[in-house]
C-alpha cells in the first residue's frame, strides 16, 4: 500500500459562508471504516478551514486524498478548452490559474465571480443565464464512466442538484493551491513512497461499482453503505451511525475513502490514458 491515510472530501461549490454541503472522511491502512472529520471550532467547514487541516495532513504523512468536483474540462472535442478564445488555456495549470484570475475577488474560494466575465462567462448555463456557447460536452473520463455504470453531469453546467460545475469552480481554484504542496493526478508524475497525491473522485460511482443505488425518499441506508464498505473490504459502520449533510453527504465521503484505499492498491487504476493529461481522470472509472 502505497499511503498512510485516505481522505474522501463530498465538495460543495456553493456561495455561503458556511458548506453545510462538505463532508470530510478518512482511513488509514488496513480495513477499518472510514471516519467522519469535523472541523474543530465550527459545526460546518468552509472551504478555507478544509484548506488548513488539508495542508497540516500533507505535513504529518503522505496521504491520498479525494476530491468531487472535475479537475479539468474538455478539451479533445474541440481541442481546446474555450473554443474561438485567442487566449484560452492550454493545459490543466494554466486553466486553474485561469479561473483562480478570474474569481480573486470572491472570498473562500468561490467561483461563480467567472460568470459575468465577458470572454468566459457565455460557456457556462450558469444561474445567471444560459451562456449562448454552452453545451453538454464531456471529457472522455465521464463518457466512459456513463458506458460502464454513471456519469455526472457536464462540468460547464452550474444549474440543477446534480450540478458540478460550481463546485468544479471553486475546486479549480483549490488546485491552483495544492499543486505547490502536493502532486495533482494525472496531470504530474510522482512517486509513491513519499508524496500525498490528490485525485478526482465519483462517490456516486463507487456506490454503484458495488451495485449500491439510493433508495427514493430515504437515499442510503446503514444496511446498504455497509454493503458497499463490503465491496471496498472496509469493516461496517455501527448501526446507530448518523448519516449528516443536507445531501447525505457523509455516506458519499465515507465510501469514497474506502474506495481510495481499495482501488489504489490496484496499479491498473492508476493507468490512463494521454488524453487525462489535460482532461483529468476520475480515479477507479
Amino acid at each position: 500500500m502505497y499511503f498512510d491515510k485516505f481522505i474522501g472530501i463530498d465538495w460543495s461549490g456553493d456561495k455561503n459562508n458556511f458548506q453545510k454541503g462538505i463532508s470530510v472522511a478518512e482511513c488509514s491502512r488496513g480495513n477499518k471504516v472510514p471516519q467522519i472529520v469535523k472541523p474543530l471550532d465550527a459545526k460546518y467547514w468552509t472551504r478555507s478551514t478544509l484548506i488548513e487541516w488539508v495542508y497540516k495532513e500533507i505535513n504529518l504523512q503522505r496521504n491520498l486524498i479525494g476530491f468531487d468536483f472535475a479537475f479539468s474540462y474538455p478539451f479533445y472535442d474541440k481541442y481546446c478548452y474555450f473554443p474561438g478564445i485567442k487566449d484560452s488555456p492550454i493545459n490543466s495549470e494554466k486553466l486553474w490559474k485561469l479561473i483562480e484570475d478570474t474569481n480573486t475577488k470572491a472570498k473562500n474560494f468561490y467561483g461563480g465571480e467567472i460568470w459575468a466575465n465577458k470572454t468566459y462567462g457565455k460557456f457556462f448555463n450558469s444561474p445567471k443565464l444560459k451562456g449562448s456557447h454552452f453545451s453538454s460536452r464531456r471529457r472522455y473520463t465521464e463518457r466512459l464512466a456513463k458506458n460502464k455504470i454513471l456519469s455526472p453531469s457536464p462540468t460547464f453546467n452550474c444549474v440543477g442538484p446534480g450540478a458540478v460545475g460550481t463546485g468544479t469552480l471553486s475546486g479549480m481554484r483549490i488546485l491552483n493551491l495544492l499543486k505547490n504542496k502536493a502532486k495533482i493526478w494525472p496531470f504530474e508524475e510522482f512517486n509513491f513512497s513519499n508524496e500525498t497525491v490528490v485525485v478526482e473522485i465519483f462517490p456516486s460511482y463507487y456506490f454503484r461499482l458495488s451495485k449500491i443505488k439510493p433508495e427514493k425518499k430515504v437515499g442510503y441506508t446503514i444496511e446498504n453503505i455497509n454493503k458497499s464498505l463490503k465491496f471496498f473490504n472496509s469493516k461496517p459502520l455501527k448501526k446507530n451511525q448518523i448519516i449528516g449533510g443536507p445531501d447525505q453527504d457523509d455516506a458519499d465521503s465515507i465510501i469514497s475513502s474506502a474506495a481510495l484505499r481499495y482501488l489504489s492498491a490496484d496499479k491498473t487504476n492508476w493507468k490512463v490514458p494521454n488524453s487525462s493529461k489535460k482532461e483529468g481522470w476520475i480515479f477507479g472509472v
